[in-house]
């Protein structure tokens, strides 16, 4: 079978062939000893390449395909790796990728979207939306115009709740379900308050007013409902930062000295490390977070940092296959769909301190 044919299932909707692939099937978060790079990009107990090595999709190929990549924040140490893995897959398909930083702001990005359309540079655009919704209209003219489109990270649609593609004839969706996530959150938080009566929690928002963060605490709030002993009782914003998490942290602790349990991104986290061992209270306030960074997996394994458990995420291999599945379309018309990278991880991504050497991170944190 050549290179560029067809594998497997398939069917015609939104806009062209759409591979019948909705999930990814992967047993670890990376491969021990794969080396820096490879530990960042691996996933499935493979190394970076050797899932895709099997694919058609990861042949070399001629010709040179120019994509533009639009980052949220290219400085974010959540979104580095995804694009350095990005890049490595880049380069592995012969994509030459034009990188555009948005820096956390939506109008720069949405001019940046419509430069990449009218350009006329690019066959393909990977877009990492801050507001999704507002980015539909560009997605929808890029594919008129015969771009294929990627949707990377970040839901670009009105619903958080599905990792399907809600612009039609969109390459790939590779996000993560921001519902999911606040559920696993709540239920997380649940087991860790088994033994705490009441179980007093701060609840760490990251960017309050953003959809996404609206989207996970309805979530989180959905999975806690009827646990009468489970009670948040305090709420802080950390930008994704550890300095504004111990702010934010020390905030709650003075208004709710009796504090034990708080819940966040692990980059807040790691500043309510800080503030709990500031005063006094490090290993005695338990700690539920998101991301799986390495920070938080090294927390997990340290008994006296009280850190319960994570919600997984994998950056890297969302930027790998991100790049993968819009080359292909490009050179095939074949889409992918909706790709969720850890919906098939051990115990769905849920780390705890009695699976968490099965997980490597792809992120510092």
């Amino acid at each position: 079978m050549g290179a560029d044919q067809p594998r497997g299932l398939w069917t015609t909707e939104q806009g062209g062939f759409v591979h019948s692939r909705r999930r990814i099937g992967r047993g670890r978060l990376a491969a021990a000893g794969a080396g820096a790079l490879a530990a960042a990009m691996a996933i499935g107990g493979l190394a970076v390449g050797s899932a895709g090595a099997a694919s058609s999709k990861s042949q070399p190929h001629e010709r040179t395909l120019h994509v533009a990549y639009l980052s949220y924040a290219v400085q974010n140490s959540y979104d580095a790796p995804m694009l350095a893995a990005a890049e490595a897959q880049a380069k592995k398909d012969n994509v030459v990728l034009k990188v555009f930083d948005a820096n956390n702001n939506p109008t720069t990005q949405y001019s940046q979207f419509q430069d990449a359309i009218t350009s006329h540079q690019y066959q393909g655009i990977i877009v990492q939306p801050i507001f999704g919704t507002a980015l539909m209209g560009l997605a929808k003219q890029a594919i008129k115009d015969g771009i294929q489109v990627a949707n990377l990270d970040q839901t670009m649609g009105p619903n958080l709740s599905t990792d399907q593609p809600q612009v039609k004839g969109l390459a790939v969706n590779v996000v993560f379900v921001d519902g999911e996530i606040g559920t696993k959150l709540g239920q997380l938080v649940v087991k860790a308050c088994a033994n705490l009566h009441p179980c007093r929690v701060g609840y760490l928002y990251d960017i309050k007013i953003s959809a996404l963060d609206g989207e996970l605490h309805k979530a989180f709030m959905a999975a806690i409902a009827g646990h009468k002993n489970v009670q948040v009782v305090a709420t802080g914003q950390d930008y994704y930062s550890p300095a504004l998490g111990l702010k934010a942290v020390q905030n709650m602790l003075t208004a709710q000295p009796n504090l034990n349990l708080i819940v966040g991104t692990d980059q807040g986290l790691e500043g309510g490390l800080q503030a709990l061992s500031s005063a006094g209270k490090l290993g005695k306030v338990i700690l539920v977070g998101y991301g799986a960074s390495a920070a938080a997996i090294k927390a997990i394994k340290t008994p006296a940092d009280n850190w319960y458990g994570d919600v997984a995420q994998l950056p890297a291999s969302e930027g790998r296959l991100a790049v993968e599945d819009l080359a292909w379309a490009i050179r095939t018309g074949i889409l992918s769909g909706g790709v969720d990278p850890v919906a098939e991880l051990p115990d769905a991504g849920v780390v705890t301190k009695a699976n968490v050497n099965l997980f490597t991170p792809e992120w510092p944190g």
